[in-house]
């Protein structure tokens, strides 16, 4: 069955209840007898190993939407492998094979490179939670729509939730003390970042989560990065490295990406539909406050309990990768979709970034002021 005949059946399913509904009603006097309603499963699958934290945070979104709605939703979160890969949810989301995914817009860069521009294209000067502003009030939702249905022809609906901490330049065998220590290395990336990366003499292999702590015990990769402390200590990345490289410019604007399939989104009603895509705000709030915590804590196990070396990026490998991104705004700005997207975001975040520095304390001189000597700057 086809994701528009699964939508129709659903569609069908619904309006034969409601007139079963308001037949009851007219038929039997007050008090109202209210039936139990069966609920309708949303086959959810996650670009994550079931181990993984972003796996946990995709079941705090499920948590909320199934409270929300009072039981009509029943969301089967789905991990990474389950039905489709982990790169692969996209076109499994277009067919109707599954519902809905949990991923990032990064891993459906093969078919349009336009997709990093929504979670892991050029900084601008602002954060993640400056560029999810900018996709629900500075025009990226359209732009996003634009991308997905007009240009590329898939029939998904999507909405971002979750502004990530600025990804980690990630886990070397040797500390980064300069832009001359990552010529040459075979590095794991994703998207416009493998781009980039490529600019400052990088090698770089595209691979999921997963694959990536066998690729270094193999001498596939040398050095990596996948997304934060949680992520990275689950899958081991301490056994296989143990300097870990934070502050980068190369993903520093990433959100979960929540996608489905239209058809079966515009086949529910009204209500449910906004319980799905507002659930997505509820569980970026929660994901956030929850990921600050758990990101501190296991970057405290990380050095004291598995003798991680935590250092800061090099100055000269930040302005590398600023150069590096000025090269690609040039060569992608040749296409006229993505360079409208730059235009916008660069629009957004010149007006919204200014407040946001120009307003903002000096919180190192504060942190410095109350934990003198920790921070190594």
């Amino acid at each position: 069955m086809t994701g528009i005949d699964r939508a129709q059946s659903r569609r069908k399913f619904l309006k034969a209840g409601s007139v079963v509904a308001g037949g009851a009603a007219a038929s039997i006097a007050a008090p109202a007898i209210v039936s139990a309603q069966t609920p309708i499963v949303v086959k959810m699958q996650s670009s994550w190993p079931a181990s993984d934290a972003f796996h946990e945070m995709a079941g705090q979104y499920v948590q909320r939407v199934e409270a929300m709605s009072g039981g009509r939703l029943k969301i089967d979160l789905l991990p990474a492998g389950a039905v489709v890969g982990a790169f692969q949810v996209i076109d499994a989301v277009n067919d109707g094979v599954i519902d809905a995914s949990h991923t990032v817009a990064v891993y459906w860069y093969g078919k349009h490179k336009g997709a990093s521009f929504f979670g892991t294209g050029p900084v601008w000067g602002g954060s993640a939670a400056t560029m999810l502003g900018w996709f629900y009030q500075g025009g990226g939702k359209d732009l996003y729509r634009e991308l997905t249905q007009d240009i590329l022809g898939l029939n998904i609906v999507g909405f971002f939730g979750f502004p990530m901490p600025a990804q980690p330049f990630g886990w070397f065998k040797n500390p980064v003390t300069s832009v001359n220590d990552v010529k040459g290395l075979k590095y794991r990336t994703v998207g416009l970042a493998a781009d980039l990366l490529q600019e400052l003499g990088m090698s770089v292999a595209q691979l999921p989560g997963g694959e990536i702590v066998p690729a270094m015990e193999r001498g596939v990769i040398d050095a990596f990065e996948f997304n934060n402390p949680t992520s990275d200590m689950r899958f081991g990345a301490q056994d296989v490295a143990k300097n870990y490289m934070l502050s980068s410019y190369h993903q520093a604007s990433e959100a979960f990406e929540f996608q489905f399939n239209r058809d079966f989104f515009e086949g529910l009603p009204a209500d449910l539909q906004a319980i799905l895509q507002h659930g997505v705000e509820a569980a970026s709030a929660g994901n956030h406050a929850w990921a600050l915590k758990q990101y501190s804590d296991d970057l405290q196990k990380l050095q004291n309990e598995h003798g991680v070396k935590v250092l800061r990026t090099p100055q000269d490998v930040l302005d590398a990768q600023l150069a590096a991104w000025d090269k690609l705004i040039d060569t992608l700005g040749q296409d006229p979709f993505m360079k409208k997207v730059m235009d916008s975001q660069r629009k957004f975040v010149e007006t919204v970034t200014f407040y946001e520095l120009m307003n903002s304390p000096d919180y190192v001189l504060a942190y410095n002021h109350y934990y003198p000597g920790k921070l190594a700057l």
